[in-house]
């Protein structure tokens, strides 16, 4: 028997096949992460600015920053922001006109980018609107929309000034003079846009006091559709009417100081009837 073994075993005949190497199990599973990422970057090539275009991310890494060009680019579109919110409290932009980015660029001497950026900025504000494969119609308002956004800053304000009319002493209103004077310089002027800015900037310092960022979100975006054209209005308000307004800053400083409560809930509802 154990001679028959060892003949059996003699006489059997080798493999001619190669047998295939045994690759470690983490050495496949490092294979395997390779081509998974060699096929991430081709998919990243082909389709990264498509993503990026639809503000998508990617499955890999994030893009490098690039500060400089991001800084210079939201520059450029703030200022052009700040020149079309101008334009449109001046009444420089007609309600119901269509335009176009491109032309828009030209004025401003910039490419239709960042106008068109900023374009759709105010369309998100509800000031203008897409007009497809042609640009933005500046949105028709009338009395009726302006006398309801009054209502609702009335609802939402007064109730706030008269609180701290209460509780906020009277050194800290006088802080805020320096500020409604600026108004009035401003309305000296009877430029309609550069009072508009310097009127938000009063009119924010004295809601900051309730210490509510939502309270100053909301009430911002009322303030600024208010001051935005009606249709078939007539010219923008001139410097007697604009002086008059600012003066009414100064009077209610001086109502929320006393703490005439009276006074303060009449020269607001006053004040926003004016569209200020």
């Amino acid at each position: 028997m154990k001679q028959g073994a060892q003949g059996s075993a003699a006489t059997e005949a080798p493999d001619p096949r190669p047998r295939p190497e045994r690759v470690p199990a983490q050495a496949r599973l490092a294979d395997r992460d390779r081509d998974r990422d060699r096929e991430g970057d081709r998919g990243r090539g082909r389709g990264s600015t498509a993503g990026a275009a639809r503000g998508e991310h990617t499955h890999g890494e994030p893009p490098l920053p690039r500060p400089r060009t991001v800084l210079r680019r939201s520059s450029v579109r703030g200022q052009i922001l700040d020149a079309l919110r101008h334009a449109l409290v001046a009444g420089e932009l007609i309600p119901g006109e269509v335009y176009s980015a491109p032309a828009l660029g030209d004025r401003f001497g910039v490419s239709a980018t960042p106008v068109r950026e900023a374009m759709q900025q105010l369309a998100n504000e509800g000031a203008v609107e897409v007009v497809p494969n042609r640009g933005f119609r500046v949105i028709e308002r009338g009395a009726r929309e302006l006398a309801e956004l009054a209502e609702i800053r009335a609802l939402i304000e007064v109730p706030v000034l008269l609180r701290l009319a209460r509780t906020v002493p009277a050194g800290r209103w006088a802080e805020l003079r320096p500020l409604a004077e600026e108004t009035v310089r401003a309305a000296s002027s009877g430029c309609p846009a550069t009072y508009a800015e310097s009127d938000r900037v009063f009119h924010r310092a004295v809601l900051a006091l309730a210490g509510n960022e939502q309270l100053l979100h909301f009430a911002a975006d009322l303030h600024r559709r208010a001051q935005w054209p009606l249709v078939g209005a007539a010219p923008a308000r001139g410097q007697a009417e604009l002086l008059a307004d600012a003066a009414q800053h100064l009077a209610l400083l001086d109502a929320l100081g006393a703490g005439e409560l009276t006074a303060v809930q009449a020269l607001v509802g006053e004040h926003f009837s004016g569209a200020s």
